[in-house]
């Protein structure tokens, strides 16, 4: 057989293969009042495979016809979108591509006319169909690049004098201060000179799941060190403390506390919490807090990592005891203690999905000199701080409070931001007192424990709807007058702006109907706090033409799967028919929380956004499954859910190949005025670069992290899946500048300026985060302009 005819009968083959593909599956689609292109599509392709396998040159015009129609179609669902075009467009320029080969062509000659002008016809109008499709790809692709164009190289290289950085010293908590802004006054790196950074230091921590034996749990790099005096101090992932050089990156000192992780689904520390002693002490003046994985909290010496004899029983404490009995893995701490006068103060992780009878979410403060219990604070116990009656135990799941807190000194204040009590996704056997705190920012008096205000912003919480951003306390001028005012991001993309004195909102918060549900037995809130004073960072609803996918098969699959579900845009409540949940669990704002810009009043997002798949398994069924694995092999985890009806199956709403099922982009970076409440820019957020195959770039992608801004308007942000550690400007948006990081840099970013040269450092754990996929590393990374005349070498 001959070459030309061997590629015309393979030709023949995929193009009968593709249109069988597409019929089933159009065929689907269409009956669940889909799109029909996929039908009429299928048809087309199969009707030209079986002229093209008998060589008749009408398939050349079936594939024309039909690519013309399909680039028509595609432009009429979205534009000139490039990455939505691709995958409707891929496949069947492919194909036709393939038709014009010389090899393939060639094989129609023997039934042209002898002149071969109907062949050449054919051919002709093949080419201008493709030529036409690629001119389309290639302004869609222009376009894509067009939105946040390369930094150019900066036109001022100037330098500031040492002493115009003095500003921005120190980092003493996880948010720069107690208030969670983020914000440094360093202004030696700038939007002119930024461009110049380079490596200054790496540190390794040697924390890597490969160097311990036995089954390890998901590594999730997450801390920002913390600067105080002359010494940076972060925790790794199993909660090693490191003390740093500031300025060289060289090792001071470390504590291994040998953390028990059985159990433990993630290893993560996101920091280490300072505290100073205001009076005269038997030791440790200066102390470090680390929290653990284990439920310990362990005091040490900043200067030199001992352990504080005063704290506790050799500088430890526990933070399992009134908790009565606690499953290994079931409560843990991943987060720092806020620290308010002499009280450290501090919540706890309680595993998610798992049980009703899971162990309190109660928060504590300690005597931060001697480890002694100050208050506790229980939402089924609000009004009782005092010490529990002799065996008694802090009520058994109620609402926890697993991430950052905030505080202010002047008003005697902590923040909390509260998860729902468990399960996530079934409700109905919470008690109010559970469902009246959950989901919520609560205010607590930082010396009793007495609460003074809460904020409800997901009123019985069936989502996992937790929230999980630190509030981050700001002033503002409002009406003539500064007001202290208090910024809370959510997961459901929804910001909220309150007078942190009492909790009244400073921007107007709306109650509006939801969808309902239909679970026996279960309630709902008929209506959800919308925050319609403020710009809203929740996503647009999902429609059918949003599906995308690697090819127009993955996104026909998808297509199928979006039409089998329900899905009535946000709050869709979970039921035992499959639905759509979006944003999912993980939200569109988490830990990471927002920046501030202090000066000029401008706030800093990033959000992603991932659907979640969502079905309420009955219990029956549950225990046919195997609960560690995937339900009927739908590649979906399956929470047990026990103590109610139902289990839970859910995960992120992924193709056949593993792509996401909504187009791009996934992720964005944006600026609000908090004067005004108007959004100021907003620009896709980092790339598909390390995560995709060929190292193809998609720009905006999922995100989790914060970023950290200065004075002199520069924004530092790693957190994106792709291993960089970008800078932008605070006013405009632009990219100034990106560094590569060698692991995922799904962490908040730090800066401060030494008190020893005036040089500033923007540092970064680079470790990646194993549930983002990204690479796992053990990397602390500081960057800084070179030395240069009035910045010396350490």
């Amino acid at each position: 057989m001959k070459i030309r005819q061997i590629g015309l009968k393979v030709l023949s083959f995929v193009m009968l293969a593709v249109g069988t593909c597409l019929i089933v599956g159009g065929a689907r689609l269409a009956s669940l009042d889909g799109s029909w292109y996929y039908l009429l599509a299928g048809l087309a392709w199969f009707v030209a495979g079986v002229l093209a396998w008998r060589a008749r040159r009408s398939a050349a015009w079936i594939a024309a016809g039909l690519l013309a129609a399909t680039l028509l179609w595609a432009i009429i669902e979205v534009g000139f979108d490039f990455w939505q075009l691709v995958p409707r467009l891929g496949l069947p320029l492919a194909l036709v591509l393939y038709m014009l080969m010389p090899w393939v062509r060639g094989a129609f000659i023997g039934k042209t006319t002898p002149h071969g002008r109907r062949r050449g016809a054919a051919s002709a109008a093949a080419t201008l169909v493709v030529l036409a499709a690629l001119v389309v790809l290639g302004l869609g692709w222009r376009a894509s690049r067009m939105l946040n164009p390369p930094a150019a190289s900066a036109a001022s290289t100037a330098q500031p004098s040492p002493t115009q950085a003095q500003g921005g010293t120190d980092w003493t908590a996880y948010g720069a201060s107690e208030s969670g802004t983020r914000y440094s006054t360093a202004t030696a790196i700038t939007p002119e000179n930024v461009h110049r950074l380079e490596l200054a230091w790496q540190y390794r921590s040697g924390d890597l799941p490969e160097n311990y034996p036995g089954k390890q749990p998901a590594y999730l790099f997450e801390a920002t060190p913390l600067k105080v005096g002359d010494t940076l101090y972060f925790c790794t992932p199993r909660d090693i403390v490191v003390a740093l050089d500031a300025d060289t990156g060289k090792e001071k000192w470390r504590h291994d506390p040998k953390v028990d992780v059985t159990g433990v689904v993630m290893a993560v520390c996101r920091g280490v919490a300072y505290h100073e002693a205001r009076t005269a002490v038997t030791d440790c003046p200066r102390r470090i807090l680390v929290a653990t994985l284990d439920a310990r909290m362990i005091a040490l010496d900043a200067a030199t990592g001992a352990r504080c004899q005063s704290f506790g029983k050799n500088g430890e404490i526990s933070l399992r005891y009134d908790l009565g009995e606690v499953t290994p893995g079931f409560q843990f701490v991943t987060s720092p203690a806020s620290i308010v006068g002499d009280a450290a103060i501090v919540g706890g992780f309680v595993l998610d999905g798992v049980s009703t009878d899971e162990p309190s979410g109660v928060v504590r403060a300690f005597d931060a000199i001697t480890g002694q219990q100050l208050w506790a604070w229980d939402a089924a116990r609000p009004a009782e701080m005092g010490p529990l009656k002799e065996g008694e135990i802090y009520p058994r799941g109620s609402p926890n409070a697993w991430s950052l807190f905030s505080a202010d000194p002047a008003l005697g204040l902590v923040y909390i931001p509260t998860g729902n009590a468990p399960p996530d996704f079934y409700g109905a056997q919470r008690p109010a007192s559970f469902d009246r705190f959950s989901s919520s920012v609560i205010a607590l008096e930082a010396a009793t424990g007495k609460l003074r205000w809460s904020f409800q912003t997901s009123h019985h919480d069936l989502w996992d709807y937790d929230v999980g951003s630190q509030p981050v306390l700001v002033d503002l001028p409002i009406d003539g007058e500064t007001v202290p005012a208090l910024i809370q991001p959510t997961k459901q993309g929804e910001v909220y702006l309150l007078d942190r004195r009492d909790g009244h909102p400073l921007a107007k918060v709306e109650e509006r109907a939801v969808p309902q549900g239909d679970v026996p037995g279960e309630r709902y809130s008929p209506t959800q706090p919308f925050s319609v004073g403020m710009p809203s960072f929740a996503p647009q609803p999902l429609t059918e033409r949003d599906m995308w996918g690697a090819t127009q098969l993955d996104q026909l699959a998808c297509r199928i799967e979006f039409r089998k579900r329900r899905y009535q845009a946000l709050y869709t409540p979970p039921s035992t028919t499959p639905t759509i949940q979006y944003p999912g669990n993980f939200g569109a704002m988490d830990w990471g929380s927002v920046a501030v810009d202090e000066g000029r009043r401008i706030m800093i997002v990033n959000a992603s956004y991932m659907p979640l798949l969502n079905r309420l398994v009955p219990r029956a069924e549950v225990e046919r499954m195997q609960v560690s694995g995937n339900g009927h092999g739908s590649g979906l985890s399956v929470a047990p859910q026990f103590g109610t009806p139902y289990g839970a199956e859910f995960g992120p709403f992924l193709s056949r190949l593993g792509f996401p099922c909504h187009a791009p982009p996934w992720g964005k970076l944006a600026a609000v005025d908090l004067d005004t409440r108007k959004l100021l820019w907003e620009e896709p957020f980092g790339t598909t670069r390390d995560t995709a195959p060929l190292g193809i770039s998609v720009r905006g992608v999922f995100s989790i992290g914060g970023a950290t801004v200065t004075r002199s308007g520069v924004v530092f942000i790693g957190a994106a899946i792709d291993n960089y550690l970008r800078a932008f400007d605070v006013t405009t948006g632009r990219e100034l500048w990106k560094g590569r990081l060698p692991a995922g840099g799904q962490a908040s970013a730090m800066t401060y300026v030494s008190g020893r040269t005036g040089k500033q450092y923007v540092v970064i754990a680079a470790g990646g985060h194993q549930f983002m996929g990204t690479k796992i590393g053990d990397y602390v990374m500081a960057f800084a302009l070179p030395d240069q005349a009035g910045f010396a070498s350490p």
